[in-house]
């Protein structure tokens, strides 16, 4: 549940963006520029923070009226081994480092709804138990608590967004779902799914997960926030939808299962508590805004 500092929104004197060079962070530093916030984006060329003494180059970057939003991550499709788990680690080692001597006013980290135990059934909310089942989701795991020990020795007011799987123009993992369905209709005319795509997941759009962010940022919100829509939607569903989008005779091809049938669902009520003037796309939009970024110019 988030708690806000401000009931009116006010804007932070700077946002520093870690991981400039992602998906989510370009969205949102415009986002911001828009509303006329100011925003120092760090990419791994500025501070490569799985790099020895990181932390002290961060802390010179950060001042004591800066709110930090941290989306630097090495994600599943650069590696799912232990060598990329310790580097994230380090990562997460060297931005609470940088806390300890800067101590900016905010701190906000993004973190996956891949941390909750996969064998729940029941409605996950932000107090579901969370369980890793790969690496990836030990590190968010790892990561949050270590930036909670950091935060609560500092007195830094921290907020951890746990996305569901985020879809949209620039996105540069290519993960299973919308991403990777709108690429291979746009170059192949065709979607491939695991098995029937009967499994069920919330899909969100990145302009909302960077709005949400936005948002806990003016109201200086702090606490525990998962990033949903409210209704989880078959593979098999965004897969002919993405088709329907882009519109050239798209095939949807099943494959042999592999992996067991599993569903994901989540309760949105803390969402439409904290924020209750948020609307997050359809999901026919945000394809269409997926399908008409990524076709590139006409």
């Amino acid at each position: 549940m988030l708690v806000h500092k401000n009931e009116s929104p006010a804007k932070p004197a700077r946002v520093v963006l870690l991981g400039a060079g992602g998906f989510v962070a370009p969205v949102l530093a415009r986002l911001l520029a828009a509303t006329q916030i100011p925003v120092h984006a760090l990419s791994s060329k500025q501070i490569d923070l799985t790099a020895e003494g990181a932390g002290s180059r961060l802390a010179e970057e950060l001042q004591p009226s800066d709110a930090v939003v941290m989306v630097a991550a090495l994600t599943p499709d650069k590696g799912r081994d232990i060598g990329t788990l310790m580097k994230n680690l380090r990562m997460g080692e060297n931005a609470c480092r940088a806390l300890g001597s800067a101590r900016p006013a905010h701190f906000i980290y993004i973190s996956s709804d891949s941390v909750y135990d996969a064998r729940l059934s029941s409605l996950l909310n932000e107090d579901s138990t969370c369980e890793p089942t790969d690496l990836y989701c030990l590190m968010h795991i790892a990561r949050e608590r270590m930036l909670e020990q950091a935060c609560r020795a500092t007195a830094i007011p921290l907020t951890v967004v746990r996305p569901c799987s985020i879809y949209g123009p620039g996105d540069t993992h290519n993960s299973y779902g919308p991403n990777r369905f709108v690429r291979t209709a746009l170059a192949d005319g065709k979607i491939k799914l695991f098995g029937g795509g009967e499994e069920t997941r919330h899909h969100v759009y990145v302009g909302d997960v960077a709005e949400l962010i936005r948002l806990c940022l003016v109201h200086g919100s702090t606490g525990v926030l998962n990033a949903a829509t409210g209704h989880a939607v078959s593979f098999a569903e965004v897969a002919d939808r993405v088709a329907a989008a882009v519109g050239r005779g798209v095939t949807v091809e099943k494959t042999p299962r592999a992996n067991p049938v599993t569903h994901r669902h989540f309760d949105t009520s803390a969402l439409v508590k904290a924020f209750p003037s948020f609307r997050a796309a359809s999901l026919d939009a945000g394809l269409a805004q997926t399908v008409a970024g990524m076709s590139g110019p006409s």
